[in-house]
């Protein structure tokens, strides 16, 4: 299905930030060399913001299947049905050069629609367990990028189709990369960042504000908070904040998250692979607490590989309460050459190229006519 003009690639992913960032990354890097880039996403990610470089974005009907009920599934698996019909004529009619998946259940039309129609396909996983919707779609990929090392849920029938680039991220946090961690003074301020991903986390607003409240006064006196909320969450953590005598910085968006991330001495957040691959490629200590009732605990293996090298502290969030929290921080606060350690260790495990590690994957796996500099 190729064409004489230039390389044309069709980009498939979920409508959040974890799917998005990292299409978006290897977008960047494809469009360098002159491929023209579509995006296939639902309704949430026609919405993103960011500066995606598509010619063009599709909306793809798409639904996640749970077994909350027979008729909740029947719709799912219908809204699928018609997404993979549109994709039908999308791939069809686009005529690309390869198709690549992000994850999420709105991947799975366009992917296999153009596995069907005999067009090269790559998927990438973000987290350390594959997910449902790669899960179905590994088996009929070319190429499988990773973003650890290690994979669970990886059948042997495929592991040679397996490659570990990293997660692409956005030029905002390479950028941020640049910037050193200043070790935390021993009375100067102390820059805590709270974050609860791209879709927000409630626990955050409720648990931290509390736990700050019950430090030594000496350290709360010292505290420069930026805190990402949900929209109708901010009014709980401005309550719980100023109840605690702490001024900060709350917004439901920060468009500079990554030169937040860079500015800080500690974050506190979830372990969604974007978080994690942020965390390590800038090079910052971290608290995180896994999303928990996730039926592939997903984001329980993304931290595990940052606490096992001693750049993160992971805690249960059932464990997550403001007592044992204050008391996790006080140590940290308390003993700040451990941060400065742990922000070496997370920048061990950042893979700061891996949107040109996977570009390069692409452009083989395709036999994309691109020079790339990595390629040899």
């Amino acid at each position: 299905m190729s064409r004489a003009s230039s390389p044309r690639v069709l980009l498939a992913a979920g409508g959040t930030g974890g799917h998005l960032f990292p299409a978006e990354a290897l977008a960047v890097e494809l469009v360098k060399g002159g491929v023209e880039i579509h995006l296939a996403t639902d309704q949430r990610g026609m919405a993103y913001g960011g500066a995606f470089p598509a010619k063009e974005r599709h909306a793809i009907r798409a639904a996640t299947p749970s077994g909350k009920s027979p008729l909740a599934l029947a719709k799912a698996l219908f809204s699928l049905g018609l997404g993979f019909v549109q994709s039908l004529w999308l791939v069809h009619r686009l005529k690309p050069d390869a198709v690549v998946g992000f994850g999420g259940y709105p991947s799975v039309p366009p992917v296999l629609a153009a596995w069907l129609l005999g067009v090269p396909t790559l998927v990438h996983e973000q987290n350390g367990v594959l997910g449902r919707a790669n899960r179905f779609l590994a088996p009929r990929a070319k190429a499988i990028g990773t973003g650890f090392a290690e994979v669970k849920g990886v059948s042997p029938s495929f592991q040679d189709r397996i490659h570990l680039v990293g997660n692409p991220v956005r030029p905002l946090v390479i950028e941020a990369a640049h910037q050193a961690y200043q070790p935390m003074a021993s009375d100067g301020p102390i820059h805590l960042l709270i974050t609860g991903g791209s879709q927000g986390a409630r626990v955050m607003s409720e648990v931290v504000p509390k736990a700050l409240g019950l430090l030594p006064p000496a350290l709360k006196a010292r505290l420069a908070i930026v805190h990402q909320a949900r929209g109708n969450d901010l009014a709980t953590a401005e309550h719980l904040y100023a109840e605690a005598g702490i001024r900060a910085d709350i917004r439901a968006f920060f468009d500079d998250l990554p030169k937040r991330i860079a500015d800080s001495h500690l974050v506190i957040g979830r372990a969604g692979a974007s978080t994690v691959a942020e965390l390590a490629v800038i090079g910052r200590p971290s608290i995180l607490v896994p999303l928990p009732g996730s039926l592939d605990q997903d984001q329980a293996a993304n931290a595990d590989s940052l606490a096992r090298i001693g750049a993160a502290t992971v805690m249960r969030q059932s464990d997550f309460t403001p007592e044992a929290l204050a008391a996790v921080l006080e140590r940290r606060f308390t003993h700040p050459s451990e941060l400065t350690d742990s922000s070496l260790a997370a920048k061990s495990a950042g893979i700061p190229d891996a949107a040109a590690r996977f570009a390069d994957l692409v452009v083989l796996t395709a036999g994309l006519d691109v020079k790339r500099s990595k390629l040899p």
